[in-house]
């Protein structure tokens, strides 16, 4: 298999996956998929010499990338009050999804990585950490303020923000 098949196969085998947390990132699906395709231009770029983990190499490059989007001055792109076409999560209700990505979109962009890190792609603390070249304490401590930001900008979502932390705290 040469350089190209086997970049294919990576992206036939991941694309959804990494365009969902492109998504959760942006909270826009235009910006996601933009967002992951400038990502695997760049994973690309590396295939497959310098990329010891593609999934995990691609997941940080999303994580920086939207970062460094956020850093930018703003866009001429404006939002809009319509939900996106598409959806990439789970099988909540749509008033639930909708009131999950509307307090996500509140979160400083630190804060929503590790949230989506942690609670959607279901990652450790230890591998947030290194995917955001940070420390667990760090992550931890993102994670808690984040959760407590989630209480008070959607407080008909704690008793679902308290279920996942239950099942989080069950796995470890």
């Amino acid at each position: 298999m040469d350089r190209n098949d086997s970049f294919r196969e990576f992206v036939a085998t991941h694309q959804r996956s990494l365009m969902r947390t492109a998504y959760l990132l942006t909270g826009d699906a235009h910006l996601a998929e933009d967002l992951l395709q400038s990502v695997l231009l760049k994973v690309l770029r590396r295939w497959p010499k310098h990329v010891a983990s593609p999934q995990a190499y691609a997941r940080k490059a999303l994580v920086n990338q939207y970062i460094s989007w956020r850093r930018r001055p703003a866009r001429a792109e404006l939002p809009s009050a319509e939900p996106p076409e598409q959806s990439y999560s789970s099988e909540d209700s749509t008033v639930v999804k909708l009131a999950v990505r509307q307090a996500l979109a509140q979160l400083p962009p630190r804060q929503r990585a590790v949230i989506i890190l942690r609670y959607y792609e279901d990652l450790t603390e230890h591998e947030t950490a290194k995917l955001l070249n940070c420390s667990i304490g760090t992550v931890k401590s993102h994670a808690h303020h984040a959760m407590a930001r989630l209480r008070v900008l959607a407080p008909e979502l704690a008793p679902k923000f308290a279920e996942v932390e239950a099942l989080k705290e069950a796995h470890r």
